[in-house]
């Protein structure tokens, strides 16, 4: 006799809304808890909520961290091209139970959140010399 498999949300999810890799939703998933983290450390040990621009700080260092001067390609290769990208895949998340929000928590949260080229690609580039 077979035992089920267990359910998977990701999976779940990912044959409504095929617009992101799978690694998309797990690298979030990751970098939240970066960013729990790191707010942890700097609030006093305490859990709290996190606004959407905080998660985008999170999810520049985490991948930055993670990826290097490759973060930006890596990103890409899992469909994701700007800030507003992290907000569709947190609603997605929070559409399927994965992850919950607050009433505030808006996709808007991540409009404009930053430009990738500055976010990724510039920590790497050389500095200008000045004469």
């Amino acid at each position: 006799m077979e035992l089920p498999r267990p359910k998977d949300p990701i999976a779940d999810l990912i044959a409504t809304d095929d617009r992101y890799h799978r690694d998309a939703y797990l690298f979030l998933r990751d970098a939240l808890e970066y960013t729990q983290r790191i707010l942890k450390r700097e609030v006093g040990n305490k859990t709290r909520h996190i606004t959407g621009q905080e998660l985008l700080e999170g999810i520049r260092e985490y991948a930055l961290k993670e990826y290097g001067p490759m973060a930006l390609t890596v990103l890409a290769e899992w469909g994701i091209h700007r800030a507003e990208d992290f907000g569709e895949i947190v609603f997605n998340m929070v559409e399927h139970g994965i992850l919950s929000k607050t009433e505030t928590d808006s996709r808007k949260d991540f409009q404009g959140g930053y430009d990738f080229e500055k976010a990724f690609r510039a920590p790497f580039q050389p500095s200008s010399r000045v004469a």
